[in-house]
């Protein structure tokens, strides 16, 4: 997000930081998002969780570097603690101007930011049995990683109010299950014919598929603000595809995952889930650890058992912008957030 170096208020400045920032590199390139407000970081494909560390200051500096000079300051959370979203100017992009006006208020709500993960996939079917033994560990990511308490200058009661204004799209949450990638093909078409969408990236699902990448794209995790924990996760997504990679089985429970994404957005590392396994509850930090276990010889052969251990235990982010919030106020927040969006 892009704030007043003063004030802290969101800023419509995007096109502008692009500009002043100059052209991508190896590292990467910033974007437009539908929020004229935010800049996507996208970085080029990484082989390591060094490269994406790497890669994620890199450009996180860049928009700051650009943002200065400019009178602004880079913000990296699930929401904005007192921006009204509705409010926000929407990016001069026909395609988005296109979504608000087929999605209304439910599009204008998107005041929400997000991380996601794309990682390489060996084969098409192999990205849909991938997809489907992931899914039901995707509700733990979004726990663990919960950074929107607040929403539009309010407390709301959940650890994720990111999580839940997604749900507000069409097409969005947990996809359907489908028994071939042919299947998933003749779905998306069908939408696409009936002039219900223009591609596949109309369909907001937490995880999908995305053939033009050759990947599985996870879109489950708040955005995170520290630099640490956004690479953190990606090497937890990357580990968890690579140890499910291709594994035949049912398809996931969908009664299951709704119940469990709940559960993830309204208390984050408090929640307790249904176990993916078990006929029983289990605390987050407990399914983590077991998570954790079950990956460490991926991990090692990954060499990602050093970025993705121990995050279960740090700190929740959303907790801190209560804490802050609740002693200092709304301001407070939004400071600290820019302080740790850099400083991390």
């Amino acid at each position: 997000m892009l704030v007043d170096e003063e004030t802290l208020d969101l800023v419509p400045a995007a096109a502008d930081l692009l500009d002043e920032a100059g052209e991508p590199d190896r590292y990467g390139r910033l974007k437009k998002e539908l929020f004229a407000s935010v800049v996507e970081l996208t970085t080029e494909p990484c082989g390591s969780a060094a490269e994406i560390e790497e890669s994620l200051r890199v450009l996180r500096r860049r928009a700051q570097d650009a943002g200065t000079r400019l009178g602004l300051r880079l913000a990296a959370a699930g929401t904005h603690p007192g921006a009204l979203p509705e409010r926000q100017e929407i990016a001069d992009d026909p395609r988005y101007h296109e979504f608000v006006e087929y999605a209304g208020v439910s599009a204008k709500r998107q005041g929400v930011n997000g991380l996601h993960v794309h990682v390489e996939m060996p084969s098409e079917e192999a990205c849909l049995t991938t997809l489907e033994a992931i899914l039901p560990w995707l509700p733990l990511l979004l726990a663990l990683s919960a950074n929107s308490p607040y929403l539009a200058g309010q407390e709301t009661g959940l650890a994720s109010n990111r999580a839940e204004i997604l749900a507000q799209l069409p097409r969005s949450g947990a996809p359907p299950a489908f028994d071939s990638f042919a299947g998933w093909e003749r779905f998306v078409a069908r939408f696409i014919t009936a002039g219900l969408a223009d591609d596949y990236t109309r369909f907001w699902w937490d995880v999908r598929p995305h053939p033009r990448f050759g990947t599985l794209e996870v879109r489950m995790p708040d955005q995170p603000t520290a630099v640490e924990r956004s690479v953190a996760f990606a090497a937890l997504v990357q580990t968890l595809c690579a140890h499910f990679a291709g594994r035949d089985g049912p398809a996931a429970d969908r009664g299951v995952y709704q119940q469990n994404r709940w559960a993830a957005l309204r208390f984050g590392p408090k929640a307790e889930l249904l176990h993916p396994d078990e006929d029983r509850s289990v605390g987050v930090g407990d399914l983590a650890s077991q998570l954790l276990e079950r990956l460490s010889a991926t991990a090692d052969e990954l060499g990602t058992t050093a970025a993705i251990a121990g995050f279960a235990l740090a700190e929740s982010e959303g907790a801190r912008q209560l804490e802050v919030g609740r002693a200092r106020g709304l301001h407070a927040v939004t400071a600290d957030v820019a302080e740790r969006t850099l400083g991390s």
